[in-house]
């Protein structure tokens, strides 16, 4: 397909209560122009009432709602199919036979089985870093929300004790530009991180093996240290790296121990990389002095989870992502690598 071939087009959309499917179609109004598309729509009762399965040992996609049967019949008949959760797997395609793309708007194509598409000539794009600036000020924010008390000052003006035990010296948290930050990861997410803090005054150290610094970077003071003396440095650890076999439990016991006593986690990429239990004996022991955390293992986490009852920790339900801004951003994306494939072109986020 190209521009100069006119044949009307069915794009599929399968949207949830968060990428919701008018946010794709007006996207891909307004760059299709005047090309003639049957739009079918399917919007997921999803996160409100219907919950994401993140592993399923029977299917070879992850992070996904329904089961793949599901959306057989919708996919009957389409040319194009964007999708933000729904799962893809060799069965969905058999029953997709004129599909072409594939579009999905996460930053890792993780719901889609792409050995199965390649096999089938399908294009895969998705939306890397379409959420980094938000996730990257959501972190930040966890940060201070937890060295400051700032909910714990909360439920104490709600529960009306108005407590004034956090202006005491013993209970009063750290200014960030007193602080070494650690960062763990330093791709989309993390380089934001460290843009976000350096006004701030902290003193930034950098673990990723793929990523050199830039000559800005390295001017501003930002340095590179291996893992282990990273976590014996840092006054905060903040986690950022994809979740792949290396890096699975790569904050373990071991290393939770050697991090600097009075020292903070924060974790807004994926539970699986950070040891939780590990995490709480640091915490009621006092080797760490707090954390904030977005993410868990499992999801949801248990309500009687001892680490959910410590004073000492800040807790969100997996929102770090969760701005408007990176919705629109990704539906953006997505009209453009669409548009981009259609008129022959390869697509900026081609996956391989």
């Amino acid at each position: 397909m190209t521009t100069h071939d006119r044949t009307p087009l069915t794009i599929g959309i399968i949207g949830d209560g968060f990428m919701q499917p008018a946010l794709f179609r007006k996207a891909l109004e307004a760059r299709l122009g005047d090309r003639e598309i049957t739009f079918r729509e399917l919007e997921l009762d999803w996160p409100l009432h219907v919950k994401s399965t993140k592993v399923d040992p029977d299917l070879p996609v992850g992070e996904f709602v329904g089961r793949p049967e599901d959306y057989f019949d919708f996919l009957s008949d389409l040319d194009l199919l964007v999708t933000h959760l729904a799962p893809i797997t060799a069965h969905s395609l058999d029953h997709a036979p004129g599909l072409k793309l594939i579009a999905v708007s996460r930053g890792g194509p993780v719901n889609i089985e792409m050995p199965a598409a390649r096999d089938r000539g399908l294009s895969v794009v998705n939306t890397p870093g379409r959420n980094a600036s938000a996730v990257a000020e959501f972190t930040v924010a966890s940060l201070l929300a937890e060295t400051r008390n700032l909910i714990r000052g909360h439920l104490a003006v709600k529960s009306g004790s108005f407590n004034r035990d956090y202006y005491h010296y013993d209970n009063a948290g750290p200014e960030l530009g007193e602080l070494t930050v650690g960062i763990v990861g330093y791709g989309d997410i993390g380089t934001r991180v460290a843009r976000l803090l350096q006004p701030f005054g902290c003193e930034i150290v950098i673990y990723d093996p793929f990523k050199p610094l830039t000559p800005e970077e390295t001017a501003a003071g930002f340095r590179k240290a291996e893992l282990d003396a990273l976590l014996a440095d840092a006054d905060v650890v903040t986690l950022h790296p994809r979740v792949t076999p290396e890096t699975i439990g790569m904050i373990s016991r071991e290393r939770i121990a050697a991090m600097k006593p009075g020292g903070y986690i924060v974790n807004t990429t994926r539970g699986q990389v950070l040891d939780y239990d590990a995490l709480y004996d640091a915490l009621v022991s006092g080797h760490l002095r707090g954390a904030a955390l977005d993410t868990f293992t499992p999801e949801p986490p248990p309500a009687d989870m001892p680490l959910l009852q410590l004073p000492n920790v800040t807790l969100s339900p997996h929102i770090a992502g969760a701005s408007r801004l990176s919705a629109k951003k990704a539906a953006t994306v997505i009209a453009e690598d669409i548009a981009r494939f259609l008129a022959g072109d390869t697509p900026h986020n081609l996956c391989t």
